[in-house]
This record gives structure tokens, C-alpha cells and sequence, in this order.
């Protein structure tokens, strides 16, 4: 009597998982502007942000949070300006560092923690904003990286940015947006103020 042989299963090409894409750096541009709207979905990253924190008033960031703010930043990229750059993994818009000089965000100069150091030029990186499931991935640190090179080919000499150092533990994603003092440090910059126990002032100097 004849034994059926049964053949081996062969291993699930589903159930496989191949390497994460690599990392790209992309700066905004009008061109991308709906990649922008894609990673930051119809919340503009947090509460109707789009980024115009640091650009406007209070009253009139607060008056205008959702469509208004999203006009206004659009109108901003329209105009060529440097506002930031995003990194991509394969064709996927997966995380954002907003950056551009300082004077471009009037309302830094109107907090008594984050105030000028001194009288140098320089850019200032005022927001990262990072996917969901991206995070705890490693994006910030060389995303951190491309934004200290976009401002060198913009002509900038100093990047500077205003992390949280977490007095203990995590802290929540939303009160991160300025990111971390740990990811600065990696990216390689250097503390040079400190007004609150919390909020260090770094920068990264352009050779």
C-alpha cells in the first residue's frame, strides 16, 4: 500500500514582512502641498494648527484655528518660502519639522522662557509633528539632521530649536511639539540657554 506524501507548506509570502523603506528628506514646496494635507489629515496635526502657532497673535491664531490657519499657511508656501521639510518613507508623507528664520515666527519673541539669546541670525525649528505609527521609530534625530542641512543650502549659519526636557518619564505626543531635548542632542545640537527648568534654548551650528 502506497503512502500519500504530502508536501511541505511553504512559508506565507503575507505573513513575511520586509525591511521599512528608507528615509527621504523632502522640503516643502507648493508642489507638495497635498502631501503635506495627507500626513497632517483634517486636524492640521493638532488642533487646527497648520502651523501658524508661532506666526500669529493669539487672539487671531485662535479666531482663525481650522480652515483660516490652513489658508494662511498655504498662502505662505505659495509664496516660495522656506517653511519646513518632510520625511517620507518610500512615497508615504510620514513626519514634519517645521523651519524657517526666526523672525518669520514673531511670537517667539513674545515669551519670556524662549526670548532671543542674543542678536545672531537664526533659523528656528518650531514644530515636529511625527505619524502615529512612525513613532518611537527614529525619524526625528535624522529628520532634526535634514532641516540643519536645508537651512545651510538656504544660506543660515545657526538652527536653533526649543525642546521639552521632561522633568520625568514620557510625556504625551501633544505637549512634545517642539520635540525633545534627547533628540536635539543626538542631532547634535548644543544647549546655550536655559529661562526655565524644562525648556532648554539649542542650537546647531553650519560650518
Amino acid at each position: 500500500m502506497k503512502r500519500r506524501v504530502t508536501a511541505a507548506p511553504r512559508p506565507s509570502v503575507r505573513g513575511s514582512k520586509s525591511p521599512p523603506a528608507r528615509l527621504a528628506f523632502r522640503p516643502l514646496t507648493p508642489p507638495r502641498w497635498a502631501d503635506l494635507l495627507r500626513l497632517f489629515g483634517p486636524r492640521g496635526a493638532c488642533a487646527g494648527c497648520w502651523c501658524m502657532y508661532w506666526r500669529r497673535k493669539r487672539s487671531e491664531y485662535e479666531r482663525a484655528k481650522g480652515a483660516g490657519n490652513r489658508g494662511a499657511f498655504r498662502k505662505i508656501v505659495l509664496s516660495g518660502a522656506t517653511t519646513g521639510i518632510m520625511a517620507y518613507r518610500g512615497r508615504e508623507p510620514i513626519a514634519w519639522c517645521a523651519m524657517a528664520p526666526r523672525a518669520e515666527y514673531p511670537v517667539l519673541a513674545n515669551s519670556r522662557i524662549l526670548k532671543p539669546v542674543d542678536d545672531t541670525p537664526v533659523w528656528s525649528v518650531t514644530c515636529l509633528f511625527v505619524r502615529r505609527e512612525h513613532r518611537r521609530g527614529g525619524v526625528t534625530v535624522p529628520l532634526l539632521r535634514a532641516a540643519v542641512d536645508l537651512a545651510g543650502r538656504k544660506g543660515g549659519r545657526i538652527v536653533e530649536g526649543y525642546p521639552i526636557e521632561p522633568a520625568q518619564g514620557d510625556i504625551p505626543a501633544a505637549f512634545a511639539w517642539t520635540g525633545l531635548a534627547s533628540a536635539f542632542r543626538k542631532a547634535g545640537f548644543k544647549e546655550v540657554a536655559r529661562r526655565s527648568a524644562t525648556r532648554p534654548i539649542m542650537r546647531a551650528s553650519i560650518p
